[in-house]
């Protein structure tokens, strides 16, 4: 529900902005490169984009396949295994949409796909929930999930922090938020695999 309201919000700003962006000497403007084609059919697209969500859909069982291997053959941790090799596996095609829109200075596109991805993420849980048959998925949460929940708390509250500062008070020290990020998560990890 409140992802939809969220949406719903998203939807009303655009049409009624609470405030209004104005140009100063450190303003970068999002100007993406023009590569469309006015009397282009979409249907080579879609249906390109189509069989690509096939693919993936396929290659994420395999992924879930081998996680389970790694585990039962290894003996790492679940929760291990789930926030380090296949999120990380996961996020591979995220990582390379946002660089390519980075690279071809759509901006918004490349920040609107990693912030608002983690959010639809957060809604495989519903999903996983539904599916749990053996009580709420939430009861079965362990001390090493609430780590990594916190790791990515901790992270969020990163990012939000550079955006208000840099909203505020101009430029801060580039990268310094993606330095602290970087930070954390690498902690985090040497972490778990310390502490097993």
């Amino acid at each position: 529900m409140v992802y939809l309201g969220g949406l719903h919000l998203t939807a009303r700003l655009r049409d009624e902005p609470m405030w209004q962006p104005v140009q100063t000497p450190e303003t970068r403007t999002d100007t993406p490169e023009d590569s469309s084609e006015p009397h282009r059919s979409a249907l080579k697209p879609a249906l390109g984009f189509a069989a690509l969500v096939a693919v993936m859909g396929l290659c994420g069982w395999v992924i879930s396949q081998v996680g389970g291997t790694l585990i039962a053959r290894f003996g790492m941790g679940s929760t291990l295994v789930g926030a380090l090799v296949t999120a990380v596996v996961t996020s591979m095609p995220e990582l390379v949409t946002t660089l390519a829109a980075t690279r071809r200075g759509a901006l918004q596109l490349a920040l609107g796909g990693i912030i608002g991805g983690n959010t639809f993420d957060t809604l495989f849980l519903v999903f996983a929930d539904t599916a749990y048959r053996e009580g709420s998925l939430y009861h079965a949460v362990g001390t090493q999930d609430l780590y990594w929940l916190v790791t990515g708390q901790m992270m969020t509250a990163v990012l939000l922090a550079g955006l208000i500062l840099r909203q505020r008070h101009g430029p801060v020290q580039i990268g310094l938020e993606s330095l602290l990020l970087i930070l954390i998560y690498g902690g985090a990890v040497a972490l778990a695999v310390i502490g097993g």
